[in-house]
Protein backbone atom coordinates (compact mmCIF):
# COMPACT_ATOMS: atom_id res chain seq x y z
CA UNK A 1 0.00 0.00 0.00
CA UNK A 2 0.94 3.63 -0.48
CA UNK A 3 -0.81 5.49 2.36
CA UNK A 4 0.09 8.90 0.99
CA UNK A 5 -0.41 8.18 -2.72
CA UNK A 6 -0.66 11.42 -4.71
CA UNK A 7 -0.44 10.13 -8.28
CA UNK A 8 -3.79 11.64 -9.33
CA UNK A 9 -4.17 15.30 -8.28
CA UNK A 10 -7.91 15.39 -8.97
CA UNK A 11 -8.49 12.34 -6.78
CA UNK A 12 -6.27 13.68 -4.00
CA UNK A 13 -8.27 16.92 -3.85
CA UNK A 14 -11.63 15.14 -3.73
CA UNK A 15 -11.03 12.23 -1.38
CA UNK A 16 -11.30 11.99 2.38
CA UNK A 17 -9.39 8.71 2.72
CA UNK A 18 -7.83 6.18 0.38
CA UNK A 19 -10.08 3.13 0.19
CA UNK A 20 -7.80 0.10 0.38
CA UNK A 21 -8.85 -3.50 0.05
CA UNK A 22 -9.65 -5.51 3.15
CA UNK A 23 -10.29 -9.16 3.93
CA UNK A 24 -8.45 -12.41 4.54
CA UNK A 25 -4.97 -12.56 3.04
CA UNK A 26 -5.70 -16.01 1.64
CA UNK A 27 -9.23 -15.43 0.31
CA UNK A 28 -10.40 -17.56 -2.61
CA UNK A 29 -12.36 -14.63 -4.05
CA UNK A 30 -11.38 -10.99 -4.55
CA UNK A 31 -14.32 -8.67 -5.23
CA UNK A 32 -13.29 -5.65 -7.31
CA UNK A 33 -15.43 -2.52 -7.60
CA UNK A 34 -14.86 0.58 -9.69
CA UNK A 35 -14.09 3.22 -7.04
CA UNK A 36 -15.52 4.33 -3.69
CA UNK A 37 -18.52 6.63 -3.70
CA UNK A 38 -18.75 9.69 -1.49
CA UNK A 39 -20.52 7.77 1.25
CA UNK A 40 -22.24 9.02 4.39
CA UNK A 41 -19.95 10.46 7.06
CA UNK A 42 -22.81 10.52 9.58
CA UNK A 43 -23.64 6.80 9.37
CA UNK A 44 -22.93 4.61 12.37
CA UNK A 45 -21.54 1.73 10.33
CA UNK A 46 -22.01 1.90 6.54
CA UNK A 47 -20.16 5.15 5.90
CA UNK A 48 -18.40 4.04 2.71
CA UNK A 49 -14.77 3.63 1.74
CA UNK A 50 -14.16 7.34 1.28
CA UNK A 51 -14.61 7.70 5.06
CA UNK A 52 -13.67 4.27 6.40
CA UNK A 53 -10.65 3.66 4.15
CA UNK A 54 -12.08 0.20 3.42
CA UNK A 55 -13.56 -0.83 0.07
CA UNK A 56 -17.24 -1.70 -0.24
CA UNK A 57 -18.35 -0.39 3.15
CA UNK A 58 -21.28 1.75 1.97
CA UNK A 59 -24.84 1.13 3.05
CA UNK A 60 -26.15 0.44 -0.45
CA UNK A 61 -23.46 -1.16 -2.60
CA UNK A 62 -21.23 -2.46 0.18
CA UNK A 63 -23.98 -4.05 2.20
CA UNK A 64 -25.59 -5.58 -0.89
CA UNK A 65 -22.46 -7.19 -2.33
CA UNK A 66 -21.30 -8.48 1.04
CA UNK A 67 -24.72 -9.98 1.69
CA UNK A 68 -24.71 -11.61 -1.75
CA UNK A 69 -21.32 -13.22 -1.20
CA UNK A 70 -22.32 -14.42 2.27
CA UNK A 71 -25.57 -15.86 0.92
CA UNK A 72 -23.75 -17.93 -1.73
CA UNK A 73 -21.16 -19.27 0.71
CA UNK A 74 -18.25 -16.81 0.52
CA UNK A 75 -18.54 -14.58 3.60
CA UNK A 76 -14.75 -14.21 3.78
CA UNK A 77 -14.04 -12.62 0.41
CA UNK A 78 -11.47 -9.85 -0.01
CA UNK A 79 -12.97 -6.51 -1.14
CA UNK A 80 -11.19 -3.80 -3.08
CA UNK A 81 -11.60 -1.25 -5.87
CA UNK A 82 -9.86 -0.73 -9.18
CA UNK A 83 -9.41 2.94 -8.22
CA UNK A 84 -8.81 3.58 -4.53
CA UNK A 85 -10.00 7.17 -4.19
CA UNK A 86 -13.41 8.82 -4.53
CA UNK A 87 -13.59 10.46 -7.99
CA UNK A 88 -15.46 13.66 -7.20
CA UNK A 89 -17.57 15.26 -9.88
CA UNK A 90 -17.52 19.00 -10.39
CA UNK A 91 -21.32 18.99 -10.07
CA UNK A 92 -22.49 18.39 -6.48
CA UNK A 93 -25.97 17.08 -5.72
CA UNK A 94 -28.24 18.03 -2.85
CA UNK A 95 -28.05 15.71 0.14
CA UNK A 96 -31.85 15.61 0.19
CA UNK A 97 -31.97 14.30 -3.38
CA UNK A 98 -29.26 11.74 -2.76
CA UNK A 99 -30.87 10.38 0.37
CA UNK A 100 -27.56 10.68 2.23
CA UNK A 101 -26.63 12.79 5.20
CA UNK A 102 -23.65 15.09 4.83
CA UNK A 103 -21.89 17.70 6.88
CA UNK A 104 -22.52 20.28 4.17
CA UNK A 105 -25.66 21.38 2.32
CA UNK A 106 -24.50 19.66 -0.83
CA UNK A 107 -23.21 16.10 -1.17
CA UNK A 108 -20.42 15.57 -3.72
CA UNK A 109 -21.32 13.04 -6.37
CA UNK A 110 -18.97 10.76 -8.24
CA UNK A 111 -17.85 10.51 -11.84
CA UNK A 112 -16.22 7.68 -13.73
CA UNK A 113 -12.48 7.45 -13.11
CA UNK A 114 -10.49 8.49 -16.15
CA UNK A 115 -8.40 5.95 -18.09
CA UNK A 116 -5.27 7.61 -16.69
CA UNK A 117 -6.52 7.28 -13.11
CA UNK A 118 -7.29 3.62 -13.68
CA UNK A 119 -3.85 3.05 -15.14
CA UNK A 120 -2.00 4.85 -12.34
CA UNK A 121 -3.91 2.86 -9.72
CA UNK A 122 -3.59 -0.51 -11.45
CA UNK A 123 -0.35 -1.57 -9.81
CA UNK A 124 -2.01 -1.11 -6.40
CA UNK A 125 -4.74 -3.51 -7.51
CA UNK A 126 -2.25 -5.98 -8.97
CA UNK A 127 -0.22 -5.91 -5.76
CA UNK A 128 -3.35 -6.85 -3.81
CA UNK A 129 -4.19 -9.66 -6.23
CA UNK A 130 -0.63 -10.96 -6.08
CA UNK A 131 -0.60 -10.86 -2.29
CA UNK A 132 -3.94 -12.65 -1.82
CA UNK A 133 -3.52 -15.02 -4.80
CA UNK A 134 -7.22 -15.84 -5.18
CA UNK A 135 -8.79 -18.37 -7.51
CA UNK A 136 -11.32 -15.83 -8.79
CA UNK A 137 -11.54 -12.09 -9.29
CA UNK A 138 -15.22 -11.15 -9.11
CA UNK A 139 -15.49 -7.86 -11.00
CA UNK A 140 -18.62 -5.88 -10.19
CA UNK A 141 -19.69 -3.92 -13.23
CA UNK A 142 -18.30 -2.76 -16.54
CA UNK A 143 -15.56 -0.48 -15.27
CA UNK A 144 -14.11 -2.95 -12.78
CA UNK A 145 -14.11 -5.62 -15.49
CA UNK A 146 -12.41 -3.25 -17.92
CA UNK A 147 -9.70 -2.43 -15.37
CA UNK A 148 -8.87 -6.06 -14.62
CA UNK A 149 -8.76 -7.02 -18.30
CA UNK A 150 -6.46 -4.07 -19.01
CA UNK A 151 -3.89 -5.62 -16.67
CA UNK A 152 -3.34 -8.21 -19.40
CA UNK A 153 -3.64 -5.75 -22.28
CA UNK A 154 -7.15 -6.91 -23.13
CA UNK A 155 -10.26 -4.89 -23.90
CA UNK A 156 -13.87 -5.45 -22.92
CA UNK A 157 -16.23 -6.16 -25.81
CA UNK A 158 -19.79 -5.90 -24.54
CA UNK A 159 -20.17 -6.09 -20.77
CA UNK A 160 -23.62 -7.64 -20.49
CA UNK A 161 -22.59 -10.46 -22.83
CA UNK A 162 -19.83 -11.48 -20.43
CA UNK A 163 -21.78 -11.35 -17.14
CA UNK A 164 -21.28 -14.70 -15.34
CA UNK A 165 -19.02 -15.90 -18.17
CA UNK A 166 -15.62 -16.94 -16.72
CA UNK A 167 -12.61 -15.34 -18.42
CA UNK A 168 -9.25 -17.08 -17.86
CA UNK A 169 -6.41 -14.66 -17.14
CA UNK A 170 -3.25 -16.58 -17.87
CA UNK A 171 -0.86 -13.83 -16.89
CA UNK A 172 -2.42 -13.45 -13.46
CA UNK A 173 -3.00 -17.16 -13.01
CA UNK A 174 -6.68 -16.85 -12.11
CA UNK A 175 -10.17 -16.47 -13.55
CA UNK A 176 -12.14 -13.27 -13.94
CA UNK A 177 -15.89 -13.54 -13.34
CA UNK A 178 -17.85 -10.38 -14.23
CA UNK A 179 -21.14 -9.75 -12.41
CA UNK A 180 -23.54 -6.83 -12.22
CA UNK A 181 -22.60 -3.90 -10.04
CA UNK A 182 -24.80 -3.99 -6.91
CA UNK A 183 -26.03 -0.45 -7.55
CA UNK A 184 -27.44 -1.44 -10.94
CA UNK A 185 -28.36 -5.05 -10.26
CA UNK A 186 -32.08 -4.35 -9.91
CA UNK A 187 -32.12 -2.57 -13.27
CA UNK A 188 -30.28 -5.20 -15.30
CA UNK A 189 -30.94 -8.58 -13.72
CA UNK A 190 -34.34 -8.99 -15.39
CA UNK A 191 -32.90 -7.92 -18.73
CA UNK A 192 -30.47 -10.80 -18.45
CA UNK A 193 -33.41 -13.16 -18.04
CA UNK A 194 -33.04 -13.81 -14.31
CA UNK A 195 -35.29 -13.46 -11.33
CA UNK A 196 -33.30 -12.06 -8.38
CA UNK A 197 -33.10 -15.44 -6.64
CA UNK A 198 -32.05 -17.14 -9.88
CA UNK A 199 -29.28 -14.60 -10.37
CA UNK A 200 -28.02 -15.12 -6.82
CA UNK A 201 -27.99 -18.88 -7.39
CA UNK A 202 -26.14 -18.46 -10.68
CA UNK A 203 -23.43 -16.38 -9.00
CA UNK A 204 -23.00 -19.03 -6.33
CA UNK A 205 -22.82 -21.87 -8.83
CA UNK A 206 -20.28 -20.03 -10.98
CA UNK A 207 -18.06 -19.36 -7.97
CA UNK A 208 -18.33 -22.94 -6.78
CA UNK A 209 -17.25 -24.23 -10.19
CA UNK A 210 -14.24 -21.90 -10.26
CA UNK A 211 -13.08 -22.13 -6.67
CA UNK A 212 -13.58 -25.91 -6.48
Amino acid sequence: MAPGCRRCPALVSGRERISWGTGPGDADVIVVGEAPGYGNPEADRWRGGNWTGKAYTSRHSGRRIRRLLADVGYPDAYYTNAVKCFPASEEPRSSEASGEAASKDETPTNREPTPGERERCRDHLLAEIDSVSPAVVLATGKHATTSVLAAEGRELDGFLDCVLEPIPLGGLGLTLLPILHPSYQDVWVARLGYEPEEYRTAVGEALEDLVG
